[in-house]
């Protein structure tokens, strides 16, 4: 795997650990509705494109089942979605990821009464991921949540179906560390050196740093001075916090780059989700450390035996053949069944944290 440190050079160059506190799944017992869904565009206001997405909705339409390449979505395409305002949750993908990556957290929460969007990230996601470790990626990402924010309480149709007082965000990997900077935490970039320096035993983030190390050394330069140069790009693209969202639900996020400084401005409730044995991101240096600084955590589950990838949606046949790796768990891990169980607290939780009367 590429590292952090290695991307960011290339992009340079050109206790209750398992859990804290449980919230009820209550999915079972309620009334629920079929699910619409439809493309939308966003502009970019990091990169001066435009974004694709999907909004998914609550419609009166059910059984549906409509594919979109190798997923298949349990849901209408253009079906007539049901009026009045809703909730809405917006979902961050990963590193290399895609707007249908996780389809069936946005399908169960809109079958419960939510509108949900989600963004393929630009130049961070299956097709393009060559700005992983730039600025754009690290700090652009909340902005780009914001921008769809923006975009569905401006449009004519989105606007009528979204209570803009009842919003909340939801991220796997780099989207869970997207999620985190939207309801107010800092990085602080310099860290990924700092790790190095002492874990350059932890692939997943340092594989190359003794290369970078040096070939920094020869163009007169350090990790710790190109990362404080993209640490002074913050605010390049306005604020990356986004006072509307009330509540984050981030599953494997990227977090050793957070001190508890970083950690201290976020003053809303945030769900941490992470797999006991993620070969990604190591739970030590990320999910455990941070859970300890953060003083709005709501809770924090741990599936046991599970790696990184478990968070992604359950794979068609034609997706596992495509992407075995990130489809495939370890024995004793049932990904359905972990996606009951992470289905079921989003609801929950963002039900308790949004207010939300939804079905």
């Amino acid at each position: 795997m590429t590292t952090f440190l290695s991307r960011c050079f290339r992009a340079w160059r050109g206790a209750a650990l398992a859990l804290l506190v449980t919230l009820p799944a209550v999915a079972g017992a309620q009334d629920t509705t079929g699910v619409g869904f439809e493309p939308i565009t966003i502009h970019d206001p990091v990169g001066g494109g435009d974004m694709p997405g999907y909004v998914f909705y609550p419609a009166a339409e059910k059984g549906t089942v409509t594919w979109r390449g190798p997923y298949r979505l349990e849901a209408a395409a253009d079906a007539s979605p049901l009026p009045g305002a809703k909730p809405l949750v917006v979902i961050s993908h990963g590193h290399a990821g895609s707007a249908l990556g996780h389809h069936d957290l946005a399908e169960y929460l809109a079958r419960h009464g939510f509108v949900v969007a989600t963004l393929q990230h630009p130049r961070d996601n299956s097709a393009d991921a060559s700005g992983d470790g730039h600025p754009a990626v690290m700090i652009g990402r909340a902005v780009q949540v914001r921008a769809t924010i923006d975009m569905l309480l401006a449009d004519p149709q989105w606007k009528t179906l979204v209570d803009p007082a009842r919003i909340g965000v939801a991220g796997f990997s780099n989207g869970g560390y997207t999620s985190l900077l939207v309801v107010g935490a800092v990085p602080r970039f310099t860290r990924f050196a700092a790790h190095c320096e002492a874990h350059p035993d932890d692939p997943g983030i340092c594989g190359n740093y003794k290369q970078i190390v040096a070939t920094l050394a020869r163009q007169g330069q350090t990790p710790t001075q190109m990362l404080e140069s993209m640490q002074a790009q913050f605010q390049r693209w306005g604020d990356p916090h986004d006072t509307r969202v009330r509540a984050a639900f981030a599953m494997a996020p990227l977090s050793l780059v957070f001190d508890e400084t970083g950690l201290a401005s976020i003053d809303r409730p945030v769900f941490l989700y992470y797999g006991e044995q993620d070969e990604v991101l190591r739970p030590d240096y990320n999910f455990r450390h941070i859970i300890p600084l953060m003083k709005t955590l709501a809770g924090v589950r741990t599936i046991p035996k599970a790696g990184h990838y478990v968070f992604l949606s359950p794979c068609s046949e034609e997706l596992t053949k495509e992407i075995p790796d990130l489809c495939k768990d370890p024995a004793g891990v049932d990904r359905a069944d972990v996606h009951a169980r992470v289905d079921a607290d989003a609801l929950a939780f963002f039900r308790r944290t949004l207010a939300a009367q939804a079905h």
